[in-house]
């Protein structure tokens, strides 16, 4: 660093250097404002990018939901802790008496007997908190302050104990395996057990120890586990009901779960129904409360992400505006930067591509359909409102009425509105990672953009070209420096010499 000391001839060489630096500095300051504005538009792509995927999420996850869109309810009388059900929207209305025969189980296998524990001269039922060294089968020779290791295979993956894991720990470490199992320790009967997280057939608990440790104890031993004794091992079976209409009965099955449709109703086998215990009754009636519900917030969340994007595309632009330099933000008012900043923020996504295409493209979905939602009610504004729905209720209640399954019919499946607008949203998520580098697995407005997108290698550009100018300037005000520097030491020099020469005139 050079060190800038002003000389004695009376010139202000700071304000000097800073007046002939000003010019010198414009190019760096148009590079920084080009910086802060790109900056701005990436951070306004990632807020669409939010809002995008908000849109996404509430499609699958609430308008893409058959029982949210079906206007019949399944109601269950008599045996009611016996079954639960939900109508779908083909749903036949045919009233039905059923019989759980059986519910569906997962593969298990328990251990043979409790896990004890010695605590001194006490014995006693094993706790989540008793180490494996701690139980009673436990060589009693082996050295417990030495932590011996286990390996068991679970469903072909392959998980280590220690001997000083406790029950706890050793339950933790199988159930966040990735071996699709779950294993319990009850502490009152101090039975071991492992199921598998599937029900029915499809469900497999395959163990196997891997390994022998120090002591000669097997890890599976401890536990009370054989798998080579079948009367520890339950498989798991799907469930089975009977069911009754119009005075004929049959049998229904899941080879791998509760879940058995009859009739467009979903019914769930919850607990097999008694000897002498009366059927569960269903009956179907037409409520269109749900389904008006879900097309309502539909219409309002659809409304809000095509104004916002129309918004967006139209705002202004002032480019009389651009991001303020730090010396014209340290010359006015908080207020007037407020102010400045937001016209200077103002269009920043004007004529967008990106959200232009996805506005023509979500109208696009929306009219190819228009005939069948007119006709339930679903309405588009005048042209000027850019595509906006509008819903008649009482029109939609009786379009359900007469035909409780065409809204279901019409926006789901793979032809339906909601799939049709989920893949177009899926496309602008793309479209917005792949320029602007936002995460299209998500709408955190905090999420870190990508650096390889095209917008983040601009800004690594920028940067670079911005460090390199900071160089040059800096060099430049040292060599600005240097030369008053030697000029103050030429004008020191010639008056030393005047001032010689006019004492020796004298």
């Amino acid at each position: 660093m050079t060190l800038r000391i002003n000389g004695f001839s009376g010139m202000d060489i700071d304000s000097m250097v800073k007046q002939l630096m000003t010019a010198k500095r414009a190019p760096l300051d148009k590079l920084n404002q080009q910086k802060t504005y790109l900056s701005w538009q990436r951070d306004s792509y990632r807020e669409m990018n939010s809002k995008v995927f908000a849109f996404k999420s509430k499609l699958s996850d609430t308008f893409g939901k058959t029982i949210n869109m079906t206007s019949q309810t399944a109601v269950v009388s008599d045996n009611t802790d016996a079954i639960k059900a939900e109508a779908t929207s083909t749903a036949t209305g045919t009233a039905m008496q059923v019989v759980v025969d059986q519910v569906a189980t997962k593969t298990t296998i328990s251990a043979k007997g409790p896990l004890t524990t010695k605590d001194g001269t006490k014995e006693g039922i094993a706790k989540l908190s008793t180490s494996i060294s701690s139980l009673i089968d436990y060589p009693a020779s082996s050295d417990t302050d030495k932590a011996e290791t286990y390996k068991l295979t679970i469903n072909e993956k392959e998980i280590e104990f220690s001997s000083k894991d406790t029950l706890s720990s050793v339950i933790s470490k199988i159930n966040n395996s990735s071996a699709n199992v779950t294993a319990v320790f009850d502490e009152v009967s101090g039975k071991f057990s492992i199921a598998s997280k599937d029900f029915g057939k499809n469900g497999k608990v395959d163990i196997s120890e891997t390994s022998s440790t120090g002591n000669g104890s097997k890890l599976l031993s401890l536990l009370h586990i054989d798998t080579s004794d079948t009367s520890t091992i339950t498989q798991g079976d799907g469930a089975k009901i009977t069911v009754t209409s119009d005075g004929v009965s049959n049998e229904f099955t899941s080879d791998n779960s509760n879940n058995i449709t009859v009739n467009g109703i979903n019914i769930t086998a919850i607990k097999v129904t008694a000897t002498g215990d009366k059927p569960s009754t269903i009956t179907t009636t037409i409520d269109t409360t749900k389904a008006v519900d879900t097309i309502k917030s539909f219409i309002d969340t659809y409304n809000d992400l095509l104004n916002t994007m129309n918004s967006k595309v139209d705002e202004e632009k002032y480019r009389d505006f651009p991001p303020l330099t730090d010396e014209q933000r340290s010359a006015m008012k908080e207020t007037e930067i407020t102010a400045w900043e937001a016209k200077a923020k103002s269009g920043l996504l004007k004529n967008d591509d990106i959200l232009k295409d996805t506005i023509t493209a979500m109208r696009s979905v929306i009219n190819n359909s228009m005939g069948q939602l007119s006709a339930m009610g679903i309405t588009t504004g005048q042209y000027y409102e850019g595509g906006k729905l509008y819903l008649d209720e009482d029109k939609l209640k009786q379009a359900l009425q007469s035909n409780p399954q065409q809204l279901s019919d019409l926006f789901q499946g793979s032809d339906g509105i909601v799939n049709k607008l989920s893949t177009t949203m899926t496309s602008t998520l793309q479209k917005f990672s792949d320029r602007a580098g936002t995460n299209r697995f998500s709408g955190d407005l905090s999420a870190a953009f990508k650096d390889e997108s095209v917008m983040g290698k601009q800004m690594k550009e920028y940067t670079s070209r911005i460090s390199d100018l900071l160089k040059r300037l800096d060099d430049q005000e040292d060599r600005y420096y240097k030369q008053f520097s030697a000029m103050e030491t030429a004008m020191n020099q010639l008056q030393s010499q005047s001032s010689s020469l006019f004492g020796t005139t004298q």
